[in-house]
């Protein structure tokens, strides 16, 4: 059997009025079975590796941080100037003539 052969099998049970929807159905199934094992089994594969503390691709040699450390110390100056003026609210150090009244 040659390579034609074959691709004409596939061809001449592809035309219209010779496709059997049982078959293409289970066709269908079997491959999403097949599809969905391999998910699952690549997924508890995976969840073994990152269980036991391993890495999943290569391990990077020198990791660079993510952040610097005068962005937090900006951070936390920012946090400490809103605290001062919470107290400011909190200790009535500011005073406002209310309209309303």
């Amino acid at each position: 059997m040659t390579i034609s052969d074959i691709t004409n099998y596939f061809l001449k049970h592809l035309r219209y009025g010779v496709l059997d929807p049982t078959r293409d159905w289970l066709v269908l199934i079997t491959l999403s079975a097949i599809a969905l094992a391999g998910i699952i089994v690549w997924n508890a594969w995976a969840f073994g590796i990152v269980a036991q503390g391993g890495v999943i691709g290569s391990i990077s040699s020198s990791s660079t941080p993510a952040f610097s450390r005068s962005s937090l110390d900006q951070i936390n100056d920012i946090f400490s100037n809103r605290a001062i003026e919470e107290e400011k609210y909190e200790n009535d150090t500011y005073h406002y003539a209310d309209p309303s009244q």
